[in-house]
Formats: C-alpha cells, structure tokens, sequence
C-alpha cells in the first residue's frame, strides 16, 4: 500500500516540476526577445529610447462631468483606499465594472454615460491602479486578495448584489468573485476573458495561445517588464491600443489623442506600472481552481479579432455556466471591446439585462 502512495508523490512531484520548468523556461524566453527588441531601440538611439516627457497635469477628459464623480472608500480589514468614478443616482441597482490591462476606470467611460439612467454605475480602479493604494509586496496582489477586495467594496458602497461586469483581467477576477460569492452577483457580464478553468486547459494544450499569452510569463520578471514598458515614452502601451496587431479594429471606434494622453498620464506616474503587472506575478501559484460553477446568468461578449486570446475558448466557457449563457462574438472587433464597439455592446448588455432567462438545465 505504501508503495503506490510514494509513486503518486513522485508522479506529483514529476508534474510539478516539469509545470514550473515550463513556467521559468518560458519566461526567459519572453525577457530573451524582450531584451533583444530594448537593444535594438537603443542602438537606434539610446537618448530618445529612456526619454520621456513629464506628465504632472490629468487631461480633462479625466474630470469630464458626464462619466460621474470621483469618490473614494477606504476598506477596514486591508486598509487600503480605493478609487473609483460613480454615476447614477445613489439607491439604484448597483453595477460593477472591472477593469483589465493595461487600463483602469476610464475603459468604461462608454458604459457609464450609458447605463446611469437605471443603474448606480462604479467604475473602479483596481488594486494598485491608477488613485488605489498599490501595496508594494507581490504576495498582496494573490487572487483571494483580488477577490475579496470586490466582496468588501460591494459592502463598502452598501450594498449586498450587484450585477458585475469585467473586462480581461478584470474578466477574470470577475468570474472568480461569481463563483466565490454567488450571492453577491445578479447577473455576469463578462468581456473577453473566458472561464478561468477553460484558460487554463486550453493555454496547456495550444502552444499558439501559450505564445499569445508570453506576457504573462515576461511578467513573472522583477522591474524589467516595468522598464520595458517606460522605453520610447510608453510605446508598448501606446501599440498596444493603436497598432494594427493588437489595437481598436478599423471598423471601431477609435482612441482619441486625449484618450490616449490620459492612459499615458495614470502609468507615467512613480511606480504606477508595478501593482498592475503584480497582478499577473501570483497566477501560476493560484490556478487551477478548486471550484468551478458559475450559477447566475452570464453573458460573454468576445471581440473576434482580440490578439491575445483565441475565440475558441470563448464556445468552451458554456460548460461551466449552470445557468443561462448568452454568447455573443462580434466580428472585426478587437480585444478592447466596450472601447472599440461601444454602441453594439451596450446594446447587447441591455437586453441580456433586461430579460429575464429560464435557468438551465442540468
């Protein structure tokens, strides 16, 4: 009996290791071509390279009335002082939206013009985004953190359900507070970003999703990818929403200079690049998850021509959604969906809000 224990310790072992050697592998990989791309932006010209203009002024776009209020609620148990823009009259339904990288409240601006008329609209920044006190050490940045910080909120603002919405890494974070805390989400809204256990899976066993998804990896290296990201005054966040591999789709609705000023403006500031990539330093130590169901209504929105994850994990969530599921993909859309296609997806959200689904059956 003792010997089929000790082999399957071993076996775990075995797996463990070859999973962090995948991991670490990777990853140095991904700082490899990142280091190569740095050197060859400081042979062209090391002055313009690590020069970046100050910015000490917010655009106005960022204080516009008509996205709503900047407020502030500080958590008891962790101490920390969230930010977030609120609009809607106080006392109505209350929705959530979280968003991903490399963004913070302003993504939403669409939604929450939007959706005040019948909603309480918090648009929030995360831990360590933006005006959020960013904890220095990595280990305050694990998803029960993430997770936990939402449950807290949500009390914070008042109330006890909400309907929750998030967008890539808030995506995520979303899912996880629905299967977590079901009885705090009405309804989930959630923008390309698929079940986490589907992530998981798939990324194992699609080496094209694995390269889409080297950031993660890069990300596991300390300051560097911070460094990276300040090289040419922010040129990586700059392509990151306006080249034609990984921006707004032609057909969308595109980033104004202002809009992208003000992106500029929020990861310019000291330190502002550390807390969200921290984010991201936890993960391989968090996944798989234990639990997986998701039990309230769900709609998932997927911008087909998102650069960074493939749509076919989009069609693989449902399995995991033991309720009604909608699933809407929109053709010549990118990642960046409630920036790029906002008309269409508030439309969307505003029927899938406004019915009201049969419950699935198992």
């Amino acid at each position: 009996a003792a010997m089929p224990a000790a082999a399957l310790r071993a076996l775990r072992a075995v797996r463990a290791l070859l999973f962090w050697a995948l991991v670490y592998g990777y990853c140095a990989l991904c700082t490899a071509l990142a280091a190569l791309r740095l050197l060859g932006s400081l042979g062209r010209g090391p002055g313009s390279a690590l020069r970046r203009p100050a910015r000490d002024c917010a655009p106005a776009c960022l204080h516009d009335p008509s996205l709503g209020t900047h407020c502030y609620v500080r958590i008891k148990d962790s101490g920390l002082r969230f930010h977030y823009v609120a609009a809607g009259e106080r006392g109505k339904p209350l929705m959530l939206l979280l968003h991903g990288f490399p963004e913070f409240w302003y993504s939403w601006r669409h939604q929450l013009r939007e959706f005040k008329s019948e909603y309480r609209v918090v648009a929030l920044d995360l831990r360590g985004y933006g005006e959020t006190d960013a904890p220095s050490h990595k280990e305050n940045y694990k998803l029960d953190c993430l997770i936990t910080d939402i449950k807290d909120i949500l009390e914070s603002l008042g109330y006890n359900k909400c309907v929750l919405v998030g967008h890539d890494w808030g995506g995520m974070i979303a899912w996880l507070v629905a299967i977590c805390f079901p009885e705090m989400v009405t309804k989930l809204i959630v923008v390309n970003f698929p079940h986490p256990s589907v992530f998981t899976e798939y990324i194992l066993r699609h080496p094209s999703q694995l390269i889409k998804s080297g950031y993660y990896f890069f990300f596991q290296m300390p300051w560097f990818p911070e460094f990276m990201f300040t090289v040419n005054d922010f040129k990586v966040l700059k392509s990151l929403f306006t080249s034609q591999a990984t921006g707004i789709g032609r057909k969308g609705c595109r980033l104004t200079a202002e809009d992208i000023e003000a992106y500029l403006y929020i990861f310019s500031q000291p330190g502002a690049l550390t807390g969200p990539i921290n984010h991201y330093r936890n993960i391989f130590s968090c996944l798989p998850l234990q639990h997986h169901e998701v039990t309230m209504p769900t709609l998932l929105l997927w911008g087909e021509r998102d650069a960074f994850m493939e749509v076919e994990m989009a069609e693989m969530t449902r399995m995991y959604v033991k309720n009604h599921f909608r699933l809407t993909i929109l053709s010549e859309a990118s990642h960046w969906l409630q920036q790029d296609q906002p008309d269409i997806v508030n439309k969307l959200i505003w029927t899938f809000l406004k019915e009201e689904p049969t419950r699935k059956r198992e």
